[in-house]
């Protein structure tokens, strides 16, 4: 696809990597089964190698071995995008051509942050710039969510790369609205804005994002989707009542949890989630009771 071409609206699965229990590896089997599942809803696709997905944890062949499952079962209608973003431009640009070559449809990039004080905005902007230039696919900006280990991208930074004609979208995790508005406010006309939080959805559709890469997709997949397409339908209200059955399992389980309460609840639906790999510790009893909890509450089918 050309980066006119690449329509990133509605939503993108952030998929959750799963380990097998007997050593630690990553289970490909459960990983295809769990695709199978999410590509029978209405998503517009999946994005390897995110933050959900315990990008920072994976081997570089780790990360291959998911994308060549991945292109085998995503059809051509549904977008791959492959996370590529390392500390040095040379990695980004490695990984970038290798998910290009595997059949990634975009890269979603977030910024070198180990070295944060040396991240102004003119080497973020020559970094973004000369892997755009050598990217044969379609790049995507990745605000990660401030509790991480990141930095905070300025709006005219993010205003200024907007205009380069690679770099498509950005997905912006930081869930403030005030900035989501200053950003839709400062980039060029189809730049395309999705957000990472999805309590906040429904009102980012409203002022001007196209979707969302959505942790909580992991779980409620159908959902999350038709909250995007009810809203392009005009069916404004029966977007915001999906949105209400939404946003706790995101506040419940992305939120307070992260990636344990997202493969936690993974395992309840008959899903497959699995321990996180060390040293991320798996949610404890409470939490499970929790979580459980929010998805009968939501009326997902607990096992």
């Amino acid at each position: 696809m050309g980066a006119d071409r690449v329509d990133l609206s509605g939503v993108l699965i952030p998929t959750a990597t799963p380990f097998r229990a007997t050593d630690g590896e990553v289970d490909l089997p459960g990983f295809r089964g769990n695709l199978r599942g999410w590509l029978a809803t209405g998503v517009r696709g999946v994005v390897l190698g995110g933050s959900t997905g315990e990008a920072v944890l994976l081997d570089e062949e780790e990360r291959t071995r998911l994308l060549e499952a991945a292109r085998e079962m995503v059809p051509e209608d549904r977008l791959m995008v492959a996370g590529t973003g390392g500390e040095s431009t040379r990695i980004t640009l490695r990984r970038t051509r290798e998910a290009a070559e595997m059949g990634a449809d975009a890269v979603l990039v977030q910024p070198p942050a180990f070295y944060r004080g040396q991240m102004t905005p003119g080497v973020l902007r020559d970094h973004y710039r000369t892997l755009a230039d050598a990217s044969p696919v379609p790049v995507i900006l990745y605000q990660v969510p401030l509790r991480f280990s990141t930095l905070e991208f300025p709006t005219g930074l993010v205003a200024e790369l907007s205009e380069h004609p690679n770099i498509i979208g950005i997905k912006d995790s930081r869930g403030d609205l005030s900035k989501l508005g200053d950003l839709l406010d400062q980039v060029r006309s189809g730049f395309q804005v999705l957000v990472g939080t999805g309590a906040k959805l429904y009102a980012s559709l409203e002022m001007g994002a196209v979707g969302g890469i959505l942790g909580v997709a992991n779980v409620a997949p159908g959902a999350s989707a038709e909250i995007v397409s009810t809203f392009l339908a005009g069916r404004a209200e029966e977007a915001g009542a999906i949105q209400e059955r939404v946003a706790p399992l995101h506040d419940g389980i992305v939120g307070a949890y992260g990636v344990p309460g997202v493969k936690a609840a993974m395992d309840l639906l008959g899903m497959t989630g699995g321990a996180p790999r060390s040293p991320l510790p798996p949610l404890g009893e409470a939490g499970i009771e929790t979580v459980r909890g929010l998805l009968e509450a939501a009326a997902l089918p607990v096992s």
